[in-house]
């Protein structure tokens, strides 16, 4: 049975429109995409560091609720359980306030003994936090020493753009870590000022050679040595756009399992690997883009091998 890892901060979202509430949900960008793949049935474990309070305690009765191992979660008595306010502007794209009180001991679980057969993913903020990092890169380097495929979302936003410089460099070595990165295009402006997909992927590949970036409404672009594709995607009209990276990383790892890609490959991927990377992908994100949710409904895997054909003919 193959493992899945999810490394990553866990917040409880509050989500506003039109400056009133309308949801309170667990988040992060690793909690999003676990909870959808556990909804569609695959076996996830989750690294996080969780407060001894009452959202704490809520929260991590809604991941044992899914199916979520938390064998590897941190609670923490020094310090309160992470808090962010969603703010949806009239494009249902979110703006963050974040409320946070962390101890100073930070993620000291027992790092799992990671396999060959494991996939992993990081990112977001969390990925970079000085706070954090020397820990992270303990667990990181014990998967990648393992043979575990990891995955990479920089998830990169406007608010860190004023200590870009000083990060480039650290976003840099999680690319050097990471066998697939996953960026949206504004990732890649926030970064590196760059629009062009090719120039992207210029810049990505001397430390990554497989990269996926997401685009919007201008659809999918994925890269690899012997590979440039894009792919189109649904138009909709979303009621929320908080867990569309996130959902896409799920997508991603369930066609890893579904196409049974492993580390040994080299991962040098086939059209067809490709198709099904990009096809999962759009199709959790859209998924989640019509909900309020952060993470698939749990009917969704009652759908999800019809909706899968069907899209692999429409972005094809």
């Amino acid at each position: 049975m193959r493992r899945i890892f999810g490394i990553g901060e866990t917040v409880l979202d509050i989500i506003f429109k039109n400056n009133q509430p309308v949801a309170a949900k667990a988040g992060g960008s690793s909690l999003n995409t676990l909870v959808s793949l556990a909804r569609v049935d695959v076996p996830v474990n989750f690294i996080t560091e969780i407060g001894r309070d009452k959202v704490g305690d809520n929260i991590m009765l809604f991941l044992i609720e899914n199916d979520l191992n938390t064998e590897f979660v941190c609670r923490f008595d020094e310090g309160k359980s992470a808090i962010a306010l969603a703010y949806l502007n009239e494009q249902n794209d979110a703006e963050y306030e974040f409320f946070k009180e962390y101890p100073k001991q930070r993620l000291q679980g027992q790092i799992p003994d990671f396999t060959a057969d494991d996939i992993v993913i990081f990112g977001s903020f969390f990925g970079l936090n000085p706070a954090v990092r020397p820990r992270l890169l303990e667990y990181l380097q014990a998967a990648r020493n393992n043979g575990a495929i990891i995955i990479y979302d920089p998830n990169f936003r406007k608010h860190h753009h004023q200590n870009r410089e000083q990060l480039i460099p650290v976003i840099e070595e999680n690319f050097r870590m990471a066998d697939f990165v996953r960026g949206s295009d504004e990732d890649f402006i926030n970064i590196y000022g760059l629009t062009e997909p090719d120039e992207v992927y210029a810049k990505v590949a001397v430390h990554c050679s497989n990269l996926i970036i997401t685009a919007g409404s201008k659809g999918v672009y994925t890269y690899g040595t012997k590979h440039h594709q894009h792919y189109k995607v649904p138009i909709i009209d979303p009621v929320s756009t908080i867990g569309a990276g996130d959902n896409f990383n799920a997508g991603i790892i369930k066609a890893l399992l579904e196409c049974d890609i492993y580390k040994s490959d080299e991962l040098v991927l086939s059209h067809s690997d490709w198709l099904n990377i990009a096809a999962y992908g759009i199709e959790f994100s859209s998924e989640v883009c019509m909900l309020i949710d952060n993470y698939v409904n749990t009917d969704f895997k009652a759908r999800l091998s019809v909706n899968i054909d069907k899209r692999i003919q429409s972005v094809n």
